[in-house]
């Protein structure tokens, strides 16, 4: 039998954290994550390799629009 991956939806308190993607100016590598709006400490999340994983992030937390930041 063949399942189909289930993917949960995650909520962020999107009052206080907006979702960024930090990007390397060196080697390209690219991770999805939350940067704090008051701090602007940047929690990571997943690694991004293509769009896939990109879709996925975004997909798995609610994200529409995605900063990048570098």
């Amino acid at each position: 039998m063949f399942f189909k991956k289930k993917t949960n939806k995650t909520t962020i308190d999107t009052a206080n954290k907006e979702a960024v993607l930090k990007c390397s100016i060196c080697n390209g590598e690219q991770v999805a994550g939350f940067r704090d709006k008051t701090t602007g400490k940047f929690e990571e999340v997943m690694l991004i390799q293509n769009d896939v994983d990109l879709g996925t992030f975004k997909r798995q937390y609610g994200v529409t629009e995605i900063k990048k930041v570098y």
